[in-house]
């Protein structure tokens, strides 16, 4: 897992004004949202900077984490429930990128879009420090809820509470 979270490390890194790499710090309650843009395993391109209007929820999975694995199904009902132009919930995998076809094979049981964490283009977002994780973003683009960490699970009870009032 430390290789895995190892390498996860450099797709997070950017930039700093001297010209050398330096860490952004993990998404904060009330702060904008990463600048995340990728391609999902159907092809569609998600770039959370262009989804003013939506609240999006983006859950960081892994095919091996078994806490990641159990709450997949109260997401992929949330999601269905919700589904609308106002709201999209996104899986991104921690998985490497040679394991695309296990995290395609997962996926094919869900509804939602996923994506390769790997893959993506991120921005101002470090490597989370445990799976998983999942963040509530608001239509303006501020995280307004943190999920993962605690030792307990995720349920559709909380996902609700912090999605609910903001659609």
């Amino acid at each position: 897992m430390r290789s895995i979270l190892g390498k996860l490390a450099l797709a997070f890194v950017i930039g700093s004004s001297s010209g050398l790499p330096a860490r952004a710090a993990e998404p904060r309650l009330g702060a904008p949202a990463p600048a995340i843009t990728v391609r999902t395993l159907g092809g569609q391109e998600i770039d959370l900077t262009r989804l003013e209007g939506k609240v999006v929820v983006v859950n960081i999975w892994a095919t091996w984490c078994a806490p990641c694995r159990a709450e997949m199904p109260m997401l992929n009902a949330f999601y269905l429930q919700h589904e609308s132009g106002d709201f999209l919930l996104i899986g991104l995998s921690a998985d490497r990128s040679r394991d695309k076809p296990d995290v395609i094979k997962v996926m094919n049981g869900f509804g939602y879009p996923a994506a390769l964490l790997s893959e993506a283009r991120v921005d101002k977002l470090n490597e989370p420090r445990v799976l998983p994780m999942t963040y509530v973003i608001d239509k303006t683009g501020i995280v307004r809820a943190i999920f993962g960490g605690t030792g307990k699970p995720l349920t559709a009870q909380l996902l609700g509470d912090a999605v609910k009032p903001l659609l």
